[in-house]
C-alpha cells in the first residue's frame, strides 16, 4: 500500500496564547509540527507527505522546510475541513496513484510507531478506515442549554478521537466535499466518513498522544517525547 500523509496546519491556533503559532513553538530544540512529521515519515508505507498552511504562512519556509524538502506544501483553508479538502485535491491531482490518505494533526508531536504501525495493519485491512482513539474514562455528564446536567451518560460506549486518521483518498474526498457542500463543516476526518453512512474502526492509541492546546501542554509533550527517545 502506498499512503500519502497529510497534515492541515493552517490554524492560528487562538486558545494558544501568546505571539507564536503553535505548531511552530519550539519542543526540545525543533518546531512542533517537525516531530508530527517526523513521527509520521517513520512509516515505510507513507511515500509522500503534504501540508496545508494558511496563506499568509511565513514560518514554515524558515523553519520546517529545510529540513523536509521532500515535504509538498498546499495552500489551506479557513477551517480543518477545508485545509484538507484541499490537500486531498493536490493528491488526487498530483499523486493519483496513491490509494490512501493518512491525515494527522500538526499539533500532535507525540505519536508513537508503535500506535502509528497498529493503525495501519489494522486499517489498511479495513473498508471504512480507521482511527487511533482512547476509551474516555472520565464520568460524562450531558448539561442542558442552561449549564445544569441532564443526564449521566454511558462512557462504555464513548471514545476520544486521536490523529492519525487513515481513509482511502477518494472516499474521504467524496464524503468531505459532500458534507461542505451541505453546509456541514466536520471536525475530524472520521465525522465525514459518518455523514455518508461509513463505520471507521477505532484503533486504541495511547493517552500519550497528546494534542497541544495551550501553553501547559508543552512541558507534558517534552517529558512524553524524552521518555519516547530513551526507550528507542
Amino acid at each position: 500500500h502506498r499512503v500519502h500523509a497529510l497534515i492541515p496546519a493552517a490554524g492560528q491556533s487562538v486558545r494558544f496564547g501568546g505571539t507564536t503559532v503553535k505548531q511552530y513553538t519550539h519542543l526540545l530544540g525543533q518546531p512542533v509540527m517537525a516531530h508530527s512529521i517526523e513521527a509520521i515519515l517513520k512509516h515505510p508505507a507513507v511515500t509522500r507527505m503534504t501540508v496545508a498552511l494558511a496563506p499568509d504562512d511565513g514560518i514554515y519556509d524558515e523553519l520546517i522546510r529545510p529540513s523536509y524538502p521532500e515535504v509538498t506544501t498546499v495552500v489551506g483553508g479557513e477551517s480543518r475541513a477545508h485545509s484538507v479538502m484541499n490537500g486531498l485535491r493536490y493528491i488526487m491531482e498530483f499523486d493519483p496513484d496513491c490509494e490512501w490518505v493518512l491525515v494527522h494533526d500538526a499539533a500532535r508531536p507525540c505519536l508513537s510507531y508503535a500506535s502509528l504501525c497498529n493503525l495501519m495493519d489494522l486499517g489498511l485491512a479495513s473498508m471504512g478506515g480507521a482511527i487511533l482513539a482512547i476509551p474516555v474514562s472520565d464520568t460524562l455528564k450531558v448539561a442542558d442549554e442552561h449549564g445544569y446536567i441532564e443526564e449521566t451518560a454511558e462512557r462504555s460506549r464513548y471514545w476520544s478521537a486521536q490523529t492519525p486518521q487513515l481513509f482511502r483518498v477518494h472516499q474521504l474526498a467524496a464524503n468531505l466535499d459532500s458534507a461542505l457542500s451541505q453546509g456541514l463543516v466536520p471536525t475530524d476526518e472520521a465525522a465525514a466518513m459518518e455523514a455518508a453512512g461509513a463505520r471507521p474502526l477505532l484503533v486504541m492509541g495511547a493517552t500519550t498522544n497528546i494534542k497541544i492546546t495551550g501553553p501547559e501542554d508543552m512541558a507534558l509533550a517534552e517529558f512524553i517525547l524524552q521518555r519516547q527517545y530513551v526507550s528507542e
